[in-house]
């Protein structure tokens, strides 16, 4: 009996550790996909991962130093993604921490971004995703700019 409750006991944290796993791995699929969307210029494909209630957001500094954020609609920025431009949109992430609870998943992701082969600037995606029928949809970003001071 004690080994039939030791197997069952086994068996149900390896079918919770495969669908966290299963979890992280769609989310990490919606982000990845936002930008192969934006390397690509793809403003459908960019749609396809975002809620329509999506909100983008910047905290950055201004001139006299002061913290400042900034807000954008979702649907202004896939316009500029769609937006013929000569330079490839190219922001490279190291995903940080991943945390799920159920349908909602936060991620914490530094960047580096690139117009084409040129660096722009820096700093820290956050983003906050909801499980939904076709699959995790990006609900809010808020992301941190910088020159300098990357995170490595």
């Amino acid at each position: 009996m004690r080994k039939l409750l030791l197997l069952n006991l086994l068996l149900l944290i390896s079918i919770s550790t495969f669908a966290q796993q299963s979890a992280t791995d769609g989310v990490k699929q919606s982000i990845n996909t936002m930008f192969d969307a934006m390397r690509k210029g793809d403003s459908t494909l960019l749609k396809s991962v975002f809620s329509k209630e999506m909100v983008l957001q910047s905290v950055s500094t201004n001139k006299e130093g002061k913290a400042v954020i900034s807000t954008d609609s979702a649907n202004d920025f896939a316009k500029a993604i769609g937006t013929p431009h000569t330079a490839i949109y190219d922001e490279r992430i190291t995903y940080g921490d991943i945390k799920i609870d159920g349908d909602l998943a936060s991620v914490w992701a530094p960047y580096k971004f690139y117009l084409g082969d040129k660096f722009s600037h820096c700093g820290v995606d956050v983003f906050s995703l909801m499980k939904t029928a076709d699959g995790w949809k990006i609900i809010y970003i808020v992301d941190t700019r910088r020159k300098d001071n990357c995170i490595e």
